[in-house]
């Protein structure tokens, strides 16, 4: 075992846009886990857009990250050391431990994970949190039918990807919004979607609308701000929206109309906004349903992945400006 732990904590609150002096890269003992608890080696960490509001002082559902704390964010790993008997060493689980190589907590807190099926790193991606949001998202609350339009932006990303092949599913019309040509050939000619549409081209809405010739009956939303105007200005009467995020408005310091939809997301007023956490009692089959998808290859996804801790705020910022592929992860070992 290594002497140190190696931990990135939060230096500064971002005024606009992230930077990477908002981050600072610390070694410190590793921890020892007390009666109950187990010591994780992490080989993976998450890198989400939800950390960005987390970085803030302001209200939201969840407590802010604190000058000095470690970054919070799922963790797939290796246990080292357990003093419980429900985990032992060499077992994989998934956790949240944050921005660092090693971490200690209740063995009730881990979800141990097989690995023989499914890629350890699937667990922070389409087999974890991304992949539970896509499903509660698509099923419960934009409820696509068989010939029915379903739009989702930010197509390409660790959500986005497994909402469309989801409503694939359900027989409807799948419509991916991304950015740049290569995710969109990736979202039609790898995800299956019907059609996927480029919202930096300067042909955007016209290219929008001749994707939706019967209008949009469901939209799962990421994005906000533009992208999401033009959206919503081809619903069909009755259609559903699943509000997930505001990637676009984040970093703004004057946003649009981001207090508005902000608090639609944070108190889940019907339109719906919804926080995956709220549905816990729906984890197990979510995830057991989306294991056998990646296993069998029905569900396919893409992974960009940056080497060593001391990389991770670059390639958090870099996955804010839409510059990962799928899944953005940081390999720790």
């Amino acid at each position: 075992m290594a002497e140190k732990n190696q931990r990135i904590v939060l230096a500064s609150r971002p005024q606009g846009w992230v930077s990477e002096e908002n981050f600072r890269l610390e070694e410190a003992p590793v921890p020892e886990p007390k009666d109950g608890e187990a010591l994780v080696r992490n080989h993976y960490m998450s890198l989400d857009p939800y950390m960005r509001g987390r970085m803030n002082a302001s209200k939201s559902y969840s407590a802010s990250v604190e000058i000095g704390q470690t970054m919070v964010g799922g963790t797939v790993g290796e246990v080292v050391k357990s003093n419980d008997p429900s985990l032992k060493p060499g077992d994989k689980v998934v956790g949240q431990l944050g921005w660092q190589l090693y971490g200690t907590g209740p063995a009730k807190a881990f979800m141990k994970v097989d690995t023989g099926r499914v890629p350890l790193s699937a667990y922070l991606g389409p087999v974890g949190m991304p992949g539970v949001t896509a499903w509660i998202g698509t099923y419960d609350i934009c409820q696509p039918k068989a010939g029915e339009t379903l739009v989702v932006n930010a197509a390409s990303g660790a959500v986005g990807g497994v909402v469309g092949q989801l409503a694939k599913m359900k027989g409807a019309r799948v419509v991916g919004i991304a950015g740049g040509a290569a995710k969109v050939k990736h979202v039609v000619d790898d995800l299956g979607f019907d059609a996927c549409v480029d919202y930096r081209a300067a042909s955007f809405r016209d290219d929008f609308k001749a994707a939706t010739p019967k209008g949009v009956d469901c939209l799962f939303e990421n994005v906000g701000g533009e992208v999401m105007e033009t959206v919503v200005a081809r619903f069909n009467p009755f259609a559903r929206m699943a509000l997930c995020g505001l990637v676009s408005q984040y970093n703004e310091t004057e946003p649009q109309g981001l207090k508005t939809l902000f608090s639609i997301l944070v108190n889940r007023v019907t339109m719906r906004g919804f926080i995956v956490s709220d549905h816990m009692e729906k984890w197990p089959q979510a995830l057991a349903e989306l294991g056998a998808g990646v296993a069998t290859g029905k569900i396919k996804y893409r992974e960009t992945v940056a080497e060593g801790l001391a990389n991770a705020p670059k390639a958090f910022i870099g996955m804010l400006k839409g510059q990962n592929l799928g899944k953005q992860l940081v390999r720790l070992a």
